[in-house]
């Protein structure tokens, strides 16, 4: 069976109009208003069941942990997200290279691909090129990551009572570095055409790290959960590439003997400004919890990473309508559909926006109510004044992340300056207000920096980059595409031949 290079969409089969419940015709009007294909309603589920395994997983914690364990739980999953420094955002530009070539190919379950030649053989670059920088990434992420969390943890004195943390970060480090040998490949195949395949084995996966997660706390070891979450993402993914062997393998077997994609023409000049885009952003929002664990102690730090995983989950939910369109953004950029990229673009950040400012609102009348009704597992999280704060932040970062993935589709990353001032104010500000206000002047700093300048600096940069300043003659805002950007790919073609 082909793999297309338009993402299927989610065919919901139409009954005769006479015979038409009205439940279908509401799903049916919904599904056209919301925008909503079989990649979206995919990953849609899959963050749903991460919503609701997250809202189980936090009244296990309550009920299985401690205080104390409550800090150290939020913590390492902070210290293993570090990932990022090693990954540096490789996977976006592996999908995004993978979908320019892609868009002039037709790939075949069995391992056949049929198209152009010279698209055939970079394709196969790509692969090769991402199997072998992520062997020798993942080794030095163990080697890194094991002594790191160790001096980390060794160094508290805040807990009054010795914790059992040295088993469940060793095993997390071990299961991070296979998930991360592993991971890339899944961003090559969607990068390939397969959305929406790739939709489903995240759901997979969703439901694997849940039970894994519920599991580890059901039995008293709930400090093990992120590393059992990991290895079960893993092996989710393991089984996934498995059943697409034959095609991978006619790629990483293919000989390249000429049009081999240049690394360091193509792919690290884009590489590096993603890297560093992606470490700026760790280091602005993961460090938060680490940082107030050791001038709060871990309590404040548990309140503040539960809180956090609330937000943090509506904008991973939402970010699902424009996530799986970086695919079709990139094919279409191939094929210069500038006008069709732009509707396609605005149309989804509208659907997109539309339902995270409901659910938002939805989430801070909960935490309100939760104050008064369930007022000991209130106390596990942030005030509803400082809860609102990381809401609103929420709602900007998302419109800043759907401004990112869709210039970063012209394998370009515009905000790199943006991401390092953004990343510089929030670690200032963090580091001057978290000793004398904790949680209160974490989530304002967060505010102020992400929220506010972080979405003015986006947007200005989004309006302009486009304009004529950079002499990117593709323009996606008004669907022009101009005679130099046409000598350009033209020469491109040129010099690959």
């Amino acid at each position: 069976m082909a793999t297309g290079v338009k993402e299927a969409s989610l065919v919901l089969p139409a009954p005769r109009a006479e015979t038409t419940p009205r439940w279908w015709a509401l799903a049916l009007r919904l599904k056209q208003m919301f925008g909503v294909d079989r990649a979206i309603a995919y990953t849609v589920l899959a963050r749903v069941v991460q919503i609701l395994g997250s809202t189980g997983t936090v009244l296990l914690i309550v009920h299985f942990l401690t205080y104390i364990e409550q800090g150290y739980y939020y913590t390492l999953l902070s210290l293993v997200s570090l990932q990022t420094v090693f990954e540096l955002g490789f996977s976006f530009v592996i999908l995004q290279m993978a979908a320019h070539e892609c868009a002039h190919l037709t790939l075949h379950a069995d391992g056949r691909i049929e198209g152009d030649a010279m698209a055939y053989a970079r394709l196969a670059s790509i692969l090769q090129k991402t199997l072998r920088w992520y062997l020798v990434a993942a080794a030095i992420l163990c080697v890194a990551l094991m002594p790191l969390g160790v001096y980390f943890f060794s160094r508290q004195v805040h807990t009054p009572a010795a914790v059992a943390w040295h088993g469940p970060w060793v095993l997390a480090v071990l299961a991070i570095a296979i998930w991360f040998l592993v991971n890339p490949f899944v961003s090559f195949l969607e990068g390939c055409g397969q959305v929406w395949q790739v939709a489903r084995m995240r759901l997979g996966q969703a439901l694997c790290a849940l039970a894994m997660s519920w599991g580890s706390l059901l039995v008293h070891h709930g400090l093990y959960a992120p590393a059992m979450v990991t290895s079960g993402c893993a092996a989710v993914v393991a089984a996934f590439l498995w059943s697409r062997r034959r095609l991978l393998m006619a790629l990483l077997r293919q000989p390249i003997c000429q049009g081999a994609v240049s690394w360091r023409a193509e792919v690290w000049p884009f590489q590096w400004k993603i890297a560093m885009s992606w470490l700026c952003s760790y280091f602005t929002i993961q460090i938060f919890t680490p940082v107030l664990f050791v001038y709060r102690g871990p309590t404040e730090a548990g309140q503040l990473g539960m809180s956090l995983s609330i937000t943090t989950s509506l904008s991973t939910l939402v970010l699902a309508w424009m996530s799986t369109k970086a695919t079709p953004f990139g094919q279409m950029i191939a094929r210069t559909e500038y006008r069709q990229l732009r509707g396609l673009f605005l149309r989804t950040l509208n659907q997109a926006l539309v339902l995270l400012v409901g659910m938002a609102a939805a989430c801070e009348l909960a935490m309100i109510a939760l104050h008064y009704l369930f007022p000991r597992l209130a106390a596990r999280m942030v005030s509803p004044q400082i809860f609102v704060l990381l809401l609103l932040t929420c709602v900007s970062a998302f419109v800043v992340q759907s401004m990112a993935i869709y210039l970063r589709s012209f394998k370009r990353e515009p905000f790199l300056f943006q991401s390092i001032v953004i990343a510089a104010l929030s670690i200032l500000l963090l580091f001057l207000t978290v000793r004398t206000f904790g949680t209160a002047g974490v989530a304002l700093s967060y505010f102020l920096c992400t929220g506010i300048v972080g979405m003015i600096f986006a947007a200005t940069i989004f309006r302009s980059w486009h304009g004529g300043r950079r002499g990117a003659a593709c323009n996606p805002l008004t669907g022009e595409t101009s005679g130099s950007c046409k000598l350009k790919r033209h020469s491109t073609a040129e010099n690959n031949s």
